[in-house]
């Protein structure tokens, strides 16, 4: 059978919560279950059991697919590219694999973010901690697409390479499609050409890839054009305790305004509370409901054991002596001050406390970059006060002196680990992803001394610069990347997990979960109204993530996926050109070290940062 499994089948490791303790329960109770129908012949024919997944067959279809195949010559070179498209992204999914691999066990790191929990390798709503359950339409409706196209495409070949099909079908987990199929007849698949059983496995991924690039292209293009931002700033996130969160301000509100002045975008909130007087200011929610926020410094996020000791929820009462409300008079009191006294009154605490800190631009230092070169292995962030004559307050200031620097530029750095100042002369490199931009050899981290801070206790979102990603107007931390349609593809993919890898503080799942109140629908297709847009555009984000992931999971050269038969077949082919004799046995060992190395390195990937962690 030629299979097209979904990538939530990659790893099927159920552990470490009760949620999916009850999942591995009903799984193995359904499984008994159908053990028992199939044992009692319960089962009708056309149905199949593979452990606990069923398998529906079904003929129907062919002549279809027989009157689909007439252009013989169309659906062979549509096919032969995908054999190209295919062998370059089997090779370097295998070097990718190989080397990160190789990586985390030469140079192990305990795993630091949830991206790496095993659970998290399944797609599934709710299990997944990035996938929220108000996700589910677009995830099955892109898995179905998926799957219809995958497996169209390889039945659509067997006819165009006269391979008769035996049946086609659906397999199912109780009611959840999880994989189709279609079942050759295997005396004319061992007739065919070996050129045609390539571009037979061949055919479903280039489908999968069709599909992507079509649904982005609706997506980037009318769909992300008729969204615009809404006016306000939006509220991703209240820290728990704040008075944002006792006023009644929860995530997904708008503050549209602070003491009657109007907040139209995330950066006018600060601006609006710098400018109020009083303990307390009165905040608009949503163009409609005003409340009573206490003002005060809250530590919305810090990193764990960061430079501060700090942690969420603390309140920062005074600089120096100097009381403060807002950042701006944060960093009006700290001033040129490389390191100050913080009063602090911790989160759950009555009594303040003092303590003194670096304030600066925190960074993770990478291996083997120019900062490490002249400052050598240290442990812990480093606390960047002043980079080439400049005071640096945060991460921000850091990176745009980065920016407007050279590859090969002296610069002089200077900050601390822990209490000790360091200054060093460092020489820049050149980006490796980025030619002609300077490579510092460190690893953001937001905020000023691994704390971000807020005045009222709110986590604002993102909402322009998820909107620009997917193809909107707007202003973009993803620079180039963004303008081109390869770029906003490789983002897109990324979004469902872009919060946990620090680019961004928050994830993007579509427009749901009560982020679409930051948007509106602008233009022509206002007309069908906010909710049916955002519901495409979810249909078409998810659509095309999932066939992208299913693509790309079919090329691993491992059985019985279709890259392990594409891997066969070439190797088939380069062995019948050599100089020499050549067996099965020869082809096999090639394709089980291929398979194997794979397997083995992406296990490592997954579990070597996790059991480190243990």
């Amino acid at each position: 059978m030629v299979y097209g499994l979904p990538a939530f089948l990659s790893v099927p490791e159920l552990f470490g919560s009760e949620l999916l303790t009850w999942v591995v329960i009903g799984l193995l109770l359904y499984w008994a279950g159908i053990v028992a129908l199939r044992n009692a012949g319960l089962l009708p024919s056309y149905i199949g059991t593979q452990g606990p997944i069923l398998t529906f067959h079904t003929k129907r279809g062919r002549e279809f697919l027989d009157w689909l195949a007439g252009p013989k010559r169309f659906w062979r070179a549509w096919t032969n590219l995908g054999i190209g498209i295919s062998l370059v992204s089997m090779v370097a999914m295998f070097g990718f694999l190989l080397f990160a691999a190789i990586a985390v066990i030469t140079a192990p790191e305990p795993a630091s973010s949830e991206v790496q929990q095993p659970r998290n390798v399944l797609v599934i709503p709710g299990v997944n901690d990035f996938l929220p359950l108000s996700a589910t339409p677009g995830i099955v409706f892109g898995l179905l697409v998926g799957l219809v196209v995958h497996e169209g495409g390889h039945g659509l070949l067997c006819r165009v390479e006269d391979i008769d099909i035996k049946s086609m079908g659906v397999a199912m987990l109780a009611i959840i499609p999880i994989g189709a199929f279609v079942e050759p007849d295997q005396q004319d698949s061992r007739e065919a050409s070996r050129g045609g059983q390539t571009r037979m496995f061949a055919a479903g991924v280039m489908n999968n890839f069709a599909v992507t690039v079509l649904v982005f292209a609706l997506l980037f293009g009318p769909i992300a054009g008729a969204i615009a931002i809404a006016p306000g700033a939006a509220v991703g996130g209240v820290e728990s305790g704040t008075s944002a969160e006792q006023a009644g301000i929860g995530p997904g509100d708008r503050i549209t305004a602070v003491d009657g002045v109007t907040v139209e975008t995330n950066d006018e909130l600060e601006a609006a509370l710098e400018g109020s007087d009083g303990d307390t200011v009165e905040v608009e929610l949503n163009d409609e409901q005003t409340v009573t926020v206490e003002r005060s410094l809250l530590v919305t996020a810090a990193v764990e054991n960061g430079p501060t000791g700090l942690n969420a929820g603390d309140s920062i009462l005074a600089v120096d002596g100097q009381e403060v409300a807002t950042e701006p008079e944060f960093f009006a009191a700290v001033g040129e001050n490389e390191r100050v006294t913080l009063t602090v009154l911790a989160e759950g605490e009555d009594d303040t406390t003092t303590r003194e800190v670096a304030i600066g631009g925190a960074v993770s230092i990478v291996a083997d970059g120019p900062l490490e070169d002249a400052v050598g292995d240290s442990e812990g962030l480093f606390v960047i006060t002043e980079f080439n004559g400049e005071r640096t307050h945060t991460y921000d200031d850091v990176q745009a002196q980065i920016l407007d620097s050279d590859p090969g530029d002296e610069v002089v750095v200077a900050g601390y680990f822990g209490e000790e100042r360091i200054e060093e002369t460092v020489t820049l490199g050149e980006h490796p992803q980025q030619a002609g931009n300077a490579f510092f050899g460190v690893q953001q981290v937001p905020g000023t001394s691994g704390i971000e801070l807020s005045a009222i206790g709110v986590q604002l979102y993102p909402a322009e610069e998820y909107l620009v990603a997917l193809g909107g107007s707007g202003e973009s931390s993803f620079g180039a990347t963004a303008d081109s349609f390869l770029g906003k593809m490789g983002i897109a993919l990324m979004l469902p997990i872009i919060g946990v890898v620090g680019y961004l503080p928050f994830n993007f799942a579509g427009f749901t979960g009560g982020i679409e109140n930051f948007y509106e629908v602008q233009g022509s297709l206002a007309a069908l109204g906010d909710g049916t847009i955002f519901f495409v555009a979810n249909l078409l984000f998810w659509t095309g993530w999932i066939n992208l992931q299913l693509g790309f999971f079919n090329l691993i050269p491992a059985f019985p996926l279709d890259g392990g038969h594409i891997l066969r077949t070439s190797t088939e082919a380069i062995f019948s050109r050599l100089p020499f004799e050549t067996t099965r046995g020869m082809v096999r060992l090639v394709t089980t070290t291929v398979g194997v190395t794979m397997l083995v390195s992406f296990l490592a990937m997954i579990f070597v940062p996790t059991l480190l962690a243990g």
